[in-house]
């Protein structure tokens, strides 16, 4: 009677051996694999990385996507690969060299931006018209003053973009900001008549007026966490008492 021809003892041998060296290994990695992701959860915080609203994921993902464009445009192909390095380029800039936080408060309203845009528009080329008349004029040179003006806009991140617009249109130019009282010194270079003043003023109000309706209604404005982050390096000198010493 014939035995039936079984495993010999050294490939049995091998074959335990290597099916418990993959058990063994398979339990290191999974060891390790969880200290890992128990390390990257307590040190590693994505969503406070990303911003504590809605309004701050929203500006960090833009900036993600336009870093992720201009690495695109770099490259000159539009591709996964390029796409995905781009995005992980731009994720090790804004982590390994952080800009500071802008407050982002209130909501954007399209409607008043576009009539901001258009705005601009006709006030450059009104405004480059009458510059270029005053430079061409006979006469004397038209007399420049720096007038000041009060904008009730809260937000310093709507503030920079109406002294943007400001400084867009020729013929003004925003020469100093006072922080804390929310005033802008202005030169004009034409304030030969009090009519002059009165357009100023008129087109200031209208600023802000339309900058509070794009960007920050009462309604939907509200502070956000970074809001007055950098008060301390406005806040005046503290006055010396009287009679004291001011060597």
């Amino acid at each position: 009677m014939t035995r039936p021809m079984g495993p010999t003892p050294t490939k049995g041998r091998v074959r335990g051996s290597l099916h418990h060296l993959w058990r063994v290994g398979f339990m290191y990695f999974a060891w390790y694999t969880t200290r890992a992701g128990v390390w990257v959860k307590n040190h590693v915080h994505v969503l406070t990385w990303f911003g504590s609203d809605g309004r701050e994921v929203a500006v960090r993902l833009w900036t993600i996507a336009w870093l992720t464009f201009v690495w695109v445009l770099l490259w000159g192909t539009i591709s996964w690969a390029n796409i995905l390095g781009g995005i992980a380029v731009a994720v090790v800039i804004l982590t390994l060299l952080p800009l500071p936080r802008v407050p982002v408060e209130g909501r954007i309203h399209p409607g008043t931006v576009l009539l901001l845009v258009l705005l601009l528009i006709r006030d450059f080329f009104v405004s480059s018209a009458e510059v270029a008349w005053l430079a061409i004029r006979p006469g004397r040179p038209p007399l420049s003053a720096v007038l000041r003006a009060r904008v009730a806009i809260k937000s310093d991140l709507v503030l920079t973009l109406a002294v943007d617009y400001i400084n867009l249109v020729p013929g003004t130019m925003v020469v100093e900001i006072d922080h804390r009282r929310r005033l802008l010194y202005v030169h004009l270079i034409d304030v030969s008549s009090q009519k002059k003043v009165r357009d100023f003023h008129a087109q200031m109000a209208r600023v802000e007026r339309l900058f509070v309706r794009a960007f920050e209604r009462d309604s939907e404005w509200h502070p956000s966490p970074y809001h007055g982050i950098d008060d301390e390096f406005h806040r005046p000198l503290p006055t010396p008492p009287a009679g004291g010493d001011h060597r």
